[in-house]
């Protein structure tokens, strides 16, 4: 039979365009250009001996640290304090007398990366004034499925109201037990703080606030609050802090859930 193979397409010369220096293609075998006339490596080459000694010096710091004691933190039985900036759990902090610092601007939810962040804004009014100015934040969520605790968010605060905490034990057993509520992320009350909503501070504005002038409520506040709500645990002679900082459901949930699991883990 005749040979029905098509010839070998013969390669059109390419030649190189006008104003243009080509280099030359390597050889077959090279993988670079030869290195030119004149040149001296500054690289003084090893002898055999350096040759057979390399391995071992590239692996002298895992054959020293092979007669080490190891030294293992022995969680959850031992639980060793984070960094100090570590990026933990966020927290909704408070004013000094009790007011919400977030103001509902939502740019920690445009900052957010992943969109693990829903806010709405509300405004306030002269028996619900829950943070200094105009607005507040009616509605806070952060899903801890989607954040990945990069902080962008605490930057884009401008009131310092979202802050990173160093708690890192977040389990759930369900989704929608990872994402947190407002009131599961409020920081607690302390002393001299009023359960909100109540008025500012008589004289001030939010400006004030904002500097840091504000540093405890006031007894037109507390009286405020003793005649809208006489049964406010913040008040003086009230049921105290502790019957105030209830947690709320989704991080009650979550707290028995690590709990359990290190309780379990305990050795």
């Amino acid at each position: 039979m005749a040979d029905q193979r098509k010839p070998a397409r013969k390669q059109a010369a390419q030649t190189p365009a006008k104003g243009k220096a080509v280099a030359p293609r390597p050889r077959s075998g090279e993988v670079a250009a030869p290195e030119p006339e004149g040149y001296t490596s500054l690289i003084e080459p090893r002898g055999a001996v350096s040759d057979f000694l390399a391995p071992v010096g590239g692996f002298g710091v895992t054959l020293s640290n092979m007669f080490r004691p190891t030294v293992t933190e022995q969680y959850p039985s031992e639980k060793v304090p984070a960094k100090p900036r570590y990026h933990g759990r966020h927290q909704l902090n408070r004013y000094a007398d009790g007011l919400e610092k977030c103001i509902g601007c939502e740019l920690c939810a445009w900052a957010c990366p992943a969109d693990a962040i829903y806010v709405e804004g509300a405004d306030n009014t002269p028996d619900n004034q829950r943070s200094p100015g105009e607005r507040y934040g009616s509605v806070y969520q952060i899903n801890y499925l989607r954040c990945i605790f990069c902080g962008l968010c605490i930057e884009a605060c401008p009131t310092r109201a979202l802050t990173m905490t160093n708690e890192f034990e977040l389990a759930g057993p369900t989704r929608a037990g990872m994402i947190w509520e407002k009131q599961d992320l409020l920081a607690p009350l302390r002393s001299g703080m009023l359960q909100a909503p109540h008025p500012m501070v008589e004289g001030t504005t939010d400006t004030d606030y904002y500097r840091g002038e504000v540093t405890s409520s006031t007894p037109a506040q507390v009286a405020w609050v003793k005649e809208h709500r006489p049964d406010d645990p913040t008040l003086p002679g009230g049921a105290g802090l502790d019957a105030a900082n209830v947690p709320g459901p989704t991080a009650a949930v979550m707290a028995a859930t690590v709990a359990g699991a290190t309780k379990q883990g305990t050795r």
